[in-house]
């Protein structure tokens, strides 16, 4: 698992308004039970029960298909429009995905919740509050950062489908800075700047996140 990049530019897969979501909607109990050894496999279960497209198109931008290609592409131009800086960043920033939930992770302590969007490509969630610090601390375990939206799920800046560029995400986390920018773009090019946090970290924390994983942190 790679390491944080300075920027990142993340499309939202899915788009979950549920007041909470529970680790078992994340990743199902049950018909799940053989595959707890093979993590490519169970994760093709994730949010099969809530939002059954999701792992194609995680897949898809983890595998850098020919749309996703030709949607990069578009992103990087709209951004350049907005801020010349932005599109040669874009450009070289880390690719993955992320999904918006307003509250997730309540339940049990399933560590295959987040696990298996990382195996998907996932880099972060976006949530107004995080149900479980265990789920979050989960996320931050597999490398993906626990970004908070404070202002709630209605008229989201973003919608599924959409891409959000962080610049200076590597920074934020290096230097305890506590909001970062973001910026969505929508299909129609247009760009809406938006704020982030991640909340309180420790310095373990966030030397995890940096390595890319609590796997690469112990190799460290």
């Amino acid at each position: 698992m790679k390491n944080l990049p300075d920027d990142l530019l993340i499309k939202v897969v899915s788009e979950i308004h549920d007041p909470v979501t529970t680790t078992d909607e994340l990743i199902p109990s049950g018909e799940t039970s053989s595959f707890r050894s093979n993590p490519l496999g169970l994760a093709e279960f994730t949010l099969s029960r809530k939002d059954p497209a999701y792992v194609g198109r995680a897949k898809a931008v983890r595998d850098l298909s020919d749309d996703v290609k030709s949607e990069v592409g578009a992103v990087c131009s709209a951004l350049g429009k907005f801020n010349a800086e932005f599109s040669k960043r874009a450009k070289s920033a880390g690719l993955g995905s992320t999904i918006f939930a307003v509250k997730p992770g309540d339940g049990s302590a399933r560590e295959q919740a987040a696990s298996c969007q990382k195996v998907l490509g996932g880099w972060a969630n976006i949530a107004n509050e995080y149900a479980t610090k265990r789920y979050r601390s989960n996320l931050i375990n597999w490398g993906m950062l626990p970004f908070i939206y404070k202002d709630g799920d209605k008229n989201l800046p973003f919608a599924n489908g959409d891409y959000v560029f962080i610049p200076n995400v590597k920074k934020m986390i290096s230097e305890k800075i506590p909001t970062i920018k973001a910026f969505a773009v929508k299909s129609n090019g247009q760009v809406n700047e938006f704020e982030l946090s991640v909340g309180d970290l420790t310095d373990d924390e966030r030397k995890i996140i940096l390595a890319g994983c609590l796997i690469n942190f112990y190799k460290e």
